[in-house]
């Protein structure tokens, strides 16, 4: 197909997604966030148009199955700024709504908003990262701003997930009360993974936390396949900590490409979509 791809098709022994597609409307991402992972695809920074988008999606999806699952972003984002202006998005799941896709919008943008009305026609649910950290995602909108745009989703019945995602050690492990004040079905987390650029990157906005980096990832840590990850001791407390928190005000909890069993129907919250 042309530009719908199954999702995860290195087949991560780590990941607990049930089978899906993967869509990027947009090639890049403007948000820039300090920890991002897509960022060894070269300008990714710099937000481009894909040729024949629409033609050939109509195409992709005429090959899809029923009932098949399109996640929509996994690498860039469905919402960039210039999506306010260029609505391809709006675009894209307009033709979707036409052959009755089930949909998951994954973004760190509010400009969903605007799309309220078409989503709740469709079967979908909408995941908006938060992690409470505005400094290490550098033209994302702000956390208050994603809090207010995430409530809106209650309008229109639509399902709400919020990915506390990732926990940045000593910076927001503290901040499980984004997941009170927004009030979602279902909770997504994970700790923060560092590859020897994101690490170059992230202590040049956080230079305070350079030793203390160096120390529970390159040394105290572990690498599975090209990351390094915290030591499972201090990513399962981390993990625990959000998940206890979610069941005792009844919100289920699900971890992402981290290798600990939870007890949602599904990670990434697809199972609200009906």
């Amino acid at each position: 197909m042309h530009y719908i791809k199954p999702f995860d098709p290195w087949k991560s022994r780590l990941c607990t997604c049930p089978p899906k597609y993967s869509f990027n409307p947009y090639t890049g991402c403007s948000h820039r966030c300090v920890y991002c992972y897509a960022t060894y695809i070269p300008h990714f920074e710099q937000i481009r148009l894909k040729k024949n988008l629409f033609k050939k999606l109509e195409k992709d999806l005429q090959k899809l199955p029923k009932n098949a699952l399109i996640s929509m972003s996994n690498s860039s984002d469905p919402y960039p700024p210039i999506e306010k202006d260029l609505e391809i998005t709006r675009k894209c799941l307009e033709i979707m709504k036409d052959y009755d896709i089930r949909v998951l919008i994954v973004t760190k943008g509010v400009i969903f908003t605007r799309d309220l009305k078409l989503l709740s026609e469709m079967r979908s649910a909408v995941s908006v990262t938060i992690t409470g950290c505005d400094k290490a995602e550098l033209s994302a909108p702000k956390t208050e701003e994603r809090i207010k745009a995430f409530k809106e989703l209650k309008d229109y019945g639509i399902p709400a997930i919020l990915r506390f995602d990732p926990i940045i050690p000593y910076l927001n492990e503290d901040k499980v009360w984004i997941i009170e004040r927004c009030e979602p079905d279902h909770v997504v987390t994970s700790t923060l993974k560092l590859r020897r650029d994101i690490f170059s990157r992230f202590i040049k906005v956080f230079p305070e936390l350079r030793d203390m980096y160096k120390r529970i990832y390159f040394v105290e840590g572990e690498k599975i396949g090209s990351y390094y990850y915290l030591n499972k001791f201090k990513r399962l407390k981390m993990l625990s900590r959000v998940e206890e928190f979610c069941k005792e005000i009844g919100i289920t909890c699900a971890f992402c490409r981290e290798g600990f069993e939870f007890k949602a129907d599904s990670c990434d919250g697809s199972h609200l979509i009906r």
